[in-house]
């Protein structure tokens, strides 16, 4: 474990080295006793302070699926109000649909308020919810994109490069991020009150009303069985294998992570689990 988890520094730990919790990421360490993680990339850190608990390959640039729809959400709700309203339209239905992708089984026509489209987003992981809200807040999905890319900078994500509002690929190339910027989006979207509401939710009804038809979303988080855990978003493509940004609480404290390219779907949760309880379990030893 320690020989694969590399030093923010870019140099590895030794065979035995002594554990160290809490530092900088320039001082942050591996340690001997952290969970066994399978997935090609992890990055564990406090979200409050910034330290980083644990990295392995966190930052080499690799896709990221449907992780993607996390900054969707924040670039979202910086330009919009929960109660604004979106007007559904064929072209973002055709689009899940072309593409492949996971859907909110959004209906042409319905009129649906952000607040409530924040659920299709991240729940079922909506590509046709993406689309409508990039649409709108570009305006035009081209638009959209330049102002996901120009957050990430703002945020400090600088191995970063969104193509999309959704993760799906293209035939262009399917964009690139890593397990680091990922977890530095995390801390700042859970930070957005609806996001982690939504995050956190795992089952979510919109009853029938003036202007759209009745919904259900059910949360493809399976993480949020665990107590404290708080989101964040799971994604998965053939190229990026499975993916997962999460979060937990305790003691009024916050970690992130998140996991990229998992071979096995089941695994990411196990894997998130003992982390959060690892993490909670160091940070209290400092």
């Amino acid at each position: 474990m320690a020989g694969a988890l590399a030093l923010v520094t870019g140099l590895t730990a030794p065979a035995h080295a002594t554990p160290i919790i809490g530092r900088t990421a320039a001082e942050a360490v591996t340690l001997d006793d952290a969970p066994t993680v399978r997935g090609r990339a992890a990055y564990l850190m406090d979200a409050a302070s910034g330290a980083v608990l644990l990295d392995k390959h966190g930052g080499e640039r690799m896709p990221i699926a449907s992780l993607t729809k996390t900054m969707t959400a924040y670039v979202v709700l910086k330009n919009a109000k929960p109660t604004d309203v979106v007007r559904i339209r064929r072209e973002d239905v055709a689009y899940a649909e072309d593409g492949g992708g996971t859907t909110a089984d959004l209906r042409p026509g319905d009129r649906i308020t952000v607040g409530e489209l924040m659920y299709g987003l991240m729940l079922p992981s909506g590509a046709d919810a993406a689309h409508a809200l990039a649409r709108t807040y570009g305006p035009g999905v081209k638009g959209f994109v330049a102002k996901m890319n120009a957050t990430a900078r703002e945020l400090g994500m600088n191995d970063t490069e969104y193509v999309n509002a959704d993760g799906l690929p293209t035939p262009r190339g399917d964009g690139f991020s890593t397990a680091r910027d990922q977890a530095v989006l995390a801390a700042a979207a859970l930070r957005v009150p609806l996001i982690k509401q939504v995050a956190g939710t795992r089952w979510h009804e919109l009853d029938a009303g003036d202007g759209h038809r009745y919904y259900e979303w059910r949360n493809t988080n399976r993480l949020l069985r665990t107590p404290g855990a708080i989101g964040l978003k799971t994604g998965f493509t053939r190229a990026a294998g499975y993916c997962l940004a999460f979060a937990g609480e305790s003691d009024g404290r916050t970690l992130v992570g998140v996991l990229l390219d998992e071979s096995v779907s089941s695994r990411r949760f196990d894997t998130a689990q003992a982390l959060l309880s690892w993490g909670a379990t160091a940070r209290e030893a400092a």
